[in-house]
């Protein structure tokens, strides 16, 4: 909005100072009173930048507000044991189907070797059941896996540094605690892991 012909003389802009550690103003309050709208760069309220804060940082909730150092420590370190337990719950949804898959069958193939000889060539075929305890399991295990994905894709979303290095971080350690046994075949074919 252009401020250029409004007369702002007679305003007080005390209260538009923001201490460093504070998360940017989001709402119309903060720019030369209410304009209408309620929107601040076309987002609708919402903070689209990084930054470093812990006074005023809102997070997932309307009331869960961290006002302090210790209550940002705090977030930090339950977003970080999210993070971490969303990479163990992969890794643990992997090994449960694992565990559970049946009908396992050997295929062999010929196929045409350069010089002319005959190559077999064995793809192995797994099943598992629909109806089963282990499907349903599989089944609750992922809507708890999509759900903490969206918490922590919410929480990142705050754009407050030290909570997306908390995401960062945690899905970083997840991945050295409960990967290091995981056997990567890589596909050069696919491209979106």
């Amino acid at each position: 909005m252009d401020h250029s012909g409004m007369n702002h003389s007679g305003m007080d802009h005390s209260a538009h100072h923001h201490p460093p550690t504070s998360a940017p103003p989001i709402g119309g309050n903060g720019d030369h009173g209410d304009h209408g709208g309620g929107e601040v760069g076309g987002h609708g309220g919402m903070v689209m930048t990084f930054y470093f804060g812990y006074t005023n940082v809102e997070l997932l909730f309307t009331g869960l507000l961290i006002n302090s150092p210790g209550e940002m420590v705090g977030a930090c370190i339950g977003v970080f044991l999210l993070a971490v337990l969303y990479e163990g719950l992969k890794m643990g949804r992997e090994t449960l189907l694992r565990r559970s898959q049946v009908n396992v069958r050997y295929n062999s193939m010929p196929l045409p070797g350069t010089d002319g000889t005959i190559l077999m060539e064995t793809h192995k075929t797994v099943g598992q059941r629909m109806i089963s305890p282990a499907h349903f399991l599989q089944t609750l295990l992922h809507i708890v896996q999509v759900v903490v994905s969206y918490i922590l894709m919410l929480v990142f979303m705050t754009y407050n540094a030290y909570l997306c290095i908390a995401v960062a971080a945690g899905a970083g350690m997840g991945y050295f605690l409960f990967s290091w046994r995981k056997a990567v075949v890589v596909d050069i074919t696919e491209h979106c892991h």
